[in-house]
């Protein structure tokens, strides 16, 4: 077992992390999701209570009330911060929900900005970031 000794010898590697999907851009991607998600169904439960914080403004060609748009916020936010959740696990499928339900939350919240522009806007960026970090390639490349 001596040849199975580390050192600054040909042949040795650094020891790889217990799942290596898991990078640091995907935790943040994690994290991300689960506080969109969060606030979505906040968001959501805002709505449908009708309650004075969101301004009904003119009509639009994309028309909901707000009953409409709160239920699909709390519902794509339960969904967002569950597909977050399961981020941490490394998994292909949860990347690959996760790049689709941040695509779903930045169509919602740009048909959003009537009702809510300040954080439709904010949302949209995080949604952006959350893409890009579910689909960058962090340095983890596959073994030889």
């Amino acid at each position: 077992m001596a040849s199975q000794v580390s050192g600054a010898g040909a042949g040795t590697t650094a020891p790889r992390p217990e799942n290596p999907q898991v990078s640091g851009w995907t935790m943040f991607a994690a994290v991300m999701m689960i506080f969109t998600g969060i606030t979505a169904v906040f968001e959501g439960i805002s709505a449908i209570a009708k309650d004075n914080l969101l301004v009904v403004t003119r009509h639009y060609a994309y028309q909901f009330n707000t009953t409409g748009w709160g239920w699909i916020h709390l519902i794509l936010g339960v969904v967002i911060a569950l597909a977050g959740i399961a981020l941490f696990t490394g998994a292909t499928w949860a990347r690959i929900v996760g790049i689709t339900l941040a695509g779903l939350s930045l169509i919602a919240n740009f048909a959003w900005l009537p009702w809510y522009p300040l954080w439709g806007i904010v949302v949209i960026a995080l949604d952006v970031v959350i893409i890009w970090a579910l689909c960058a390639r962090t340095g983890h490349h596959a073994a030889t």
